[in-house]
C-alpha cells in the first residue's frame, strides 16, 4: 500500500489502516454492545489478536526460505511482514464464528466487523485510486570510490536497488551483509550504494575491516539524494523496476524476508 512520513518516520499505509481498522471497530463493537447490555471487548481482541497471527503466519510462510537460516527472526515484527488478506479472511470467520455462539453479542460483533472492513476497504479504494507514483530515477550524478563520478540513471535497464547508508547507522550495518550477499545472488538486478556524508577513505577503511566487497558504491558527501526523494531517515533502500519507476521503499532495516519481498516487487513488474 506504500508508505506516509510522520516526521521522521515512515510508516506503511497498511499499518496505519490496521490501527484504525481496530480502534474503529472496537469503538463500534463495544457502543453497539453498551446499547445491548453486553460485553464484547475481550472476544474482539481474540479476533484481533488470531487475525494478526494468521496475517504474520502467512508471511512467513510465503518467505520461509528466508526465515530459515535465522528461525528467530520470525519474531522480528518490525520488518513488516505480514500478509493482510489472510488476517482479514481470518477475522471474519472467527467473527462469524462467535455471532453464532454468542447469540447476545451477535449484533455488535457484526457491527464490529463491518466497520472494520468498512476502513480497510476505504484505505485500499483510496491508495488504489491515487495516480502511479511518478519518482522516476533520480538524475543525479555522485562521486565514486575509483575518484570519478557516476550517474544513478546510467545503469542501463535492468531493475535498481539504491539503498542509502552511513558506517556510523548501525541499522545500516546490520543488513549491509544480506545487501551484499543479494548481489551476487541477482544479476539481474542492479545493487548502488549511496553512503552519506562519508569520505572516500572511511568508506572503503569501513567496507575492508568487516570484509563486505561491494559493486556501485557511490558517496553523497552533500545529502543530495535524502533531499531528492524526501527522506532524511537510514537506512533507506529504493527499489526500481527496469522503466526506472519507483516500485517501492523502505526506510529502516531490511530483513531477509522483506528484502527478498520487495525484489520479488521489482521483478514481478519487469
Amino acid at each position: 500500500m506504500g508508505a506516509v512520513n510522520l516526521g521522521p518516520l515512515s510508516v506503511s499505509v497498511e499499518m496505519l489502516a490496521t490501527f484504525a481498522a481496530i480502534v474503529l471497530a472496537m469503538a463500534a463493537g463495544n457502543r453497539t454492545a453498551r446499547a445491548t447490555g453486553v460485553r464484547v471487548e475481550s472476544t474482539l481482541w481474540i479476533v484481533i489478536a488470531c487475525s494478526l497471527l494468521v496475517a504474520r503466519a502467512a508471511y512467513v510462510l510465503r518467505y520461509r526460505g528466508a526465515y530459515m537460516s535465522n528461525p528467530s527472526s520470525v519474531f522480528n515484527v518490525r520488518d513488516g511482514g505480514s500478509i493482510a488478506w489472510a488476517g482479514i479472511v481470518a477475522g471474519l470467520v472467527l467473527l462469524a464464528w462467535f455471532s453464532w455462539r454468542m447469540p447476545a453479542k451477535r449484533m455488535a460483533l457484526i457491527a464490529s466487523g463491518v466497520v472494520g472492513g468498512a476502513v480497510w476497504a476505504a484505505v485500499a479504494l483510496a491508495v488504489g485510486a491515487k495516480p502511479a507514483q511518478a519518482l522516476q530515477v533520480p538524475h543525479l550524478a555522485l562521486p565514486n570510490l575509483a575518484g570519478g563520478t557516476t550517474g544513478l540513471d546510467g545503469f542501463g535497464d535492468k531493475p535498481l536497488v539504491v539503498n542509502l547508508w552511513a558506517s556510523w547507522c548501525p541499522p545500516c550495518r546490520r543488513e549491509m551483509p544480506l545487501l551484499s550477499q543479494a548481489q551476487k545472488r541477482h544479476p539481474g538486478i542492479t545493487f548502488v550504494f549511496v553512503n552519506q556524508g562519508e569520505s572516500a577513505a572511511a568508506v572503503r577503511g569501513y567496507l575492508g575491516a568487516q570484509d563486505i566487497t561491494l559493486q556501485n558504491v557511490l558517496l553523497d558527501h552533500r545529502f543530495e539524494l535524502p533531499a531528492m526523494i524526501g527522506s532524511q531517515g537510514l537506512p533507506a533502500t529504493l527499489f526500481f523496476d527496469a522503466k526506472g519507476r519507483l516500485v517501492d521503499t523502505r526506510v529502516g532495516e531490511l530483513s531477509a524476508a522483506s528484502l527478498a519481498q520487495r525484489l520479488d516487487s521489482v521483478l514481478d513488474v519487469r
